[in-house]
């Protein structure tokens, strides 16, 4: 048919003679024919290539959000955890640790073992470290609270080079109240939190479905600084979007996961959906409760 009507388009060349109006209209319907047949034939394949690449960016940025949340929860203060619902959870981050002196040093005068009867003690860190001032000082934090309302916490003053064999590093530390950790714990480690954000919370809000098929929901991470209590009495605001199209989500955290019950458990879900297209995925991070 294509051939036919370029041979009577250029018959009509030579003579001269122009297109008369039932040809142009022949000519339109024919190619309103073909461009029908040609759509109907690659439609299915076009919108299959759609649909894998939604899935696939759906994919990508569910992936990316739990992978960032789980590399945060495993490195988080023992014993910090908390959610509130299923649609939020929050935990202290933690920037660097290790051991301090429990005992002086018999053979050294010049020892500094931590003693909590100070109001603001000196003691040596047996490992490597490279702390800054400001940051906080954690010991000892058995119960989901203590670190938030700051019974077991301290500022570090300042920080000073000792003798090799009495450790790598010398920490001063600020006012302690009489309250900064528990006189029972005995482990001698310590995690040290950063001095600005050190809580990071992870809240996921108006989650749903439009009727276009269309997550309305969005995941954020809020960072902020300590306050407000000892528990999470609400899902803060605010933050920054970590993912958006949204349709569910749920945090679930187990403080006693396994036999030992030396590690809770952080179970996450989220689901995004875009135009009818949905993936979901779960994952799941340890956090070492041992303090």
């Amino acid at each position: 048919m294509a051939r036919e009507l370029g041979e009577m388009t250029v018959a009509m060349m030579k003579t001269g003679r122009g297109f008369s109006l039932m040809e142009l209209i022949v000519v339109i319907m024919v190619m309103a024919i073909l461009g029908g047949s040609a759509l109907m034939f690659f439609r299915p394949a076009l919108d299959s290539y759609f649909d894998s690449r939604r899935r696939a960016e759906l994919t990508d940025m569910a992936d990316g959000a739990l992978r960032r949340m789980g590399r945060e929860v495993r490195a988080a203060v023992p014993n910090s955890v908390q959610t509130h619902g299923t649609a939020c959870f929050r935990f202290v981050r933690t920037v660097g640790g290790g051991r301090y002196r429990k005992l002086e040093d018999m053979t050294r005068g010049d020892s500094k073992a931590l003693d909590l009867t100070q109001a603001a003690p000196e003691f040596d860190v047996l490992s490597p470290l490279q702390p800054a001032a400001g940051d906080w000082v954690v010991i000892g934090n058995q119960t989901g609270s203590d670190v938030y309302a700051g019974h077991n916490r301290a500022a570090i003053a300042g920080s000073s080079a000792v003798d090799s064999s009495l450790g790598a590093t010398r920490l001063s530390m600020g006012s302690m109240n009489g309250t900064y950790a528990p006189f029972s714990y005995m482990d001698g480690r310590f995690v040290l939190t950063p001095r600005t954000n050190p809580v990071v919370t992870y809240v996921c809000s108006g989650a749903g479905l439009s009727a276009a098929g269309t997550g309305t929901g969005t995941l954020k991470r809020i960072a902020g600084n300590f306050g407000g209590g000892g528990t999470l009495a609400a899902c803060p605001s605010g933050g920054d979007l970590l993912a958006w199209h949204v349709s569910a989500c749920r945090f679930v955290y187990d403080p006693n996961m396994g036999a030992t019950q030396q590690s809770g458990f952080v179970w996450m879900e989220l689901e995004l959906a875009e135009a009818n297209e949905k993936v979901r995925l779960t994952s799941g991070a340890h956090v070492i409760n041992l303090p």
